[in-house]
This record gives structure tokens, C-alpha cells and sequence, in this order.
């Protein structure tokens, strides 16, 4: 099987030794050269990629790649997993390949309907003009738009593997769809670079659209992650040093106009370590604590790494309290760490808001 699968990226990686996967650098036509092969030869819209973020690879491979039968994405530091949370090897994909039309990303299962929670998020005029190009366009596929739209699941990432000629006919779809959707609508709306990548975020839910009306079977995988967004290391650095200087304001303020910004830094693919929401746990126990008592914990330990595994540490006594298991151990920890009342109460809500996240 003649398989290749291009790793998008806009930033230099560690590249897979394994030939089957390619770099490719996408938005090339206005970035610096990394060194990769780009998405701004033969027939392109790099020049668009802060629109359609990776789909500008999407569209380069559409056009110009011919020499595979088989043919994949991923992301620079997300890949395919198997149930052993493996990479895919070659012969695995041949194998799925052979049972399966399309090998996708596991789908996200969402707290309120996909339509409710894009239009708290991004542009919702983008996505409603979608669906009535769809109508215009290709009217098989608006019922189940309207369907898909209003329930709570969606791909994630644009990471797919398939044969070269369902790529391409998912490709010729999609980017009718958006050339009509562009000349629709005014893309400059958003002032943001991460909110005017409208198109590549819709994608994601047009691809569970696209194989439902098709009738695709479908393998879902998991995701592995290979580090952190860089946007996410960089919040976490100034956090540190807000938490060091004992700024508790200063890192909510910060720490909420980065959220506002960058949704994106919250979720699960982004915060692989979950310290993030363990920051956000820090900073307000600590506006609480100063609040109560007129001063906090930072007073006593304001190190990044060392108020992470407290709270962390934290975390799991409250998790152990919760289901009635108390030991001196745990009792010991909090004595010894000055674990206020104001702390232990934050820590049962988050331990409540997490047990009834769906």
C-alpha cells in the first residue's frame, strides 16, 4: 500500500522517523522557511492559511500530491493512536485500511450542542452561513447538517486517513462549501489570529457531516500528544512568575484575558498535564484566602512547581475524603502544608464540578 501521512505544522518539530510520515508547513506563503517542504507550490492557498489554518495543507495535498494511493494528516505533536496508545505503524493502517473508509480521531463529545457552544466561541454567523451554502450546494447533505449541528458531538483536529480518492472528493466538498462561505461573509470580522481560523475550526465538524451522508465506515482512534502548545507553556511561565512576585490579581487578570484569547489552551489536547486548572485552582484559593484572612499561602510557598504538587496532592486527599477514606497520612500533609479551610472548600468544589462534567 502506498501510504504517506504529512504532519502539519507551523513551527519546527521533532520529525517521525518513520518515511511514512512527512512534514509539512503550512501558511508557508507568509512564514518564515523551517526547513520543510511547504504548502505554497503548484496550485495553493497558502496565502489564506490564517482562515483555513491547516486545511491549506488539506488543499495543497488535494492538488498537487498524485503519487499515493493511501494518504493522511496528523498535526506536528498530535498523532493517531492505538488502543495501546501507540503510534500507528504502516502495517496497522494497511490493515484498518482494508475493513475501514476513513480512520479518524474519536468523537467529541460536547457539553451542549455543537451549534451552542461555536457560537460562545467564534463567529456563529460562519457557521450558519455554512449551512446555507450547504442548502444552496448540496442539498443531500443539509438535513443531516441541521441534525449534527444541534447535537453534542463533532470530529476533532482534521486528522484523517483514507484512500487518495475519497481524500479528494472530501476535498473538492469542503472547499466549494468554503469558496462559496468566503464570498459570503466578511472573514476579517474576528481581530484575533485564533478566532479568524473560523473555517479550520467548522472543518472539523463538517467531516462527521461528510461521512455520515456518505455512509463511510469509520474507525475512531485515540490522540497522542507529543508535548504542549507552545501558548500553553508560555501561560504557564508568566503565571509562575505572578505566583513568585505574589501578584494574585495580576495572574487572574492575565490568566483570564489569555483564556478569552486562546479558548483553546483549556482543553484536554492543549493542558496535557492539567496544571493549568490546577493554576486557576491556585489563584483562587488565593484571592479567597486574602479575602478571608487578609493574606495567603503564597506567603509561605510561591515556587510554580511547588505549589502544583501541593495542590495536586491536595486534589487527591480531597478525592480520597469524598468517597470516605480519611487517613494520617493525608491529615499529616495538610497540617504540615498550612492547608487553610478556604483551600480544602475550593478544592470539594472542583472536585464536585469535575464529577459532574459529562
Amino acid at each position: 500500500m502506498n501510504l504517506k501521512i504529512y504532519a502539519t505544522t507551523h513551527k519546527a518539530f521533532d520529525v517521525p522517523q518513520d518515511p511514512m510520515y512527512q512534514p509539512l508547513h503550512v501558511g508557508r506563503a507568509c512564514a518564515k522557511d523551517l526547513g520543510y517542504p511547504g504548502d505554497n507550490t503548484g496550485e495553493n492557498i497558502s496565502h489564506l492559511n490564517c482562515y483555513y489554518s491547516e486545511l491549506t495543507g488539506f488543499y495543497w495535498l488535494w492538488k498537487n500530491c498524485k503519487d499515493v494511493d493511501y494518504i493522511g494528516t496528523c498535526h506536528y505533536r498530535r498523532f493517531l493512536i492505538n488502543e495501546q496508545e501507540k503510534v500507528f505503524t504502516k502495517a496497522e493502517y494497511e490493515k484498518l485500511l482494508q475493513e475501514y473508509d476513513v480512520v479518524t480521531t474519536k468523537r467529541v463529545v460536547l457539553n451542549n450542542s455543537y451549534h451552542f457552544g461555536f457560537a460562545a466561541n467564534h463567529n456563529i454567523h460562519a457557521l450558519d452561513t455554512t449551512g446555507e451554502v450547504i442548502r444552496d450546494l448540496y442539498p443531500a447533505y443539509y438535513e443531516a447538517f441541521i441534525t449534527l449541528v444541534h447535537q453534542n458531538e463533532t470530529y476533532f483536529g482534521n486528522m484523517l486517513v483514507t484512500s487518495k480518492a475519497l481524500f479528494d472528493e472530501y476535498c473538492e466538498w469542503l472547499f466549494t462549501i468554503f469558496a462559496q462561505v468566503q464570498q459570503r461573509i466578511d472573514l476579517d470580522t474576528d481581530e484575533d489570529a485564533y478566532h479568524k481560523r473560523v473555517l479550520g475550526f467548522i472543518s472539523e465538524f463538517l467531516l462527521l457531516v461528510w461521512v455520515r451522508v456518505r455512509g463511510l465506515k469509520v474507525c475512531e482512534c485515540k490522540v497522542g500528544m507529543t508535548g504542549e502548545k507552545a501558548e500553553t507553556r508560555e501561560l504557564k511561565e508568566v503565571l509562575a512568575e505572578y505566583f513568585r512576585r505574589k501578584d494574585v490579581e495580576g495572574a487572574k487578570s492575565y490568566f483570564l484575558k489569555r483564556k478569552e484569547e486562546r479558548p483553546d489552551v483549556m482543553m484536554e489536547a492543549s493542558d496535557v498535564s492539567g496544571e493549568l486548572r490546577i493554576c486557576m485552582q491556585i489563584i483562587a484559593t488565593a484571592g479567597k484566602e486574602i479575602e478571608t484572612y487578609g493574606h495567603c499561602f503564597l506567603d509561605r510557598v510561591s515556587e510554580y512547581r511547588d505549589l502544583i504538587q501541593i495542590f495536586t496532592c491536595l486534589n487527591q486527599i480531597i478525592t480520597r475524603r469524598e468517597q470516605g477514606i480519611q487517613t494520617k497520612k493525608d491529615e499529616d500533609f495538610l497540617d504540615k502544608n498550612q492547608i487553610s479551610d478556604v483551600a480544602i472548600g475550593v478544592a470539594r468544589q472542583v472536585y464536585q464540578a469535575v464529577r459532574h462534567t459529562p
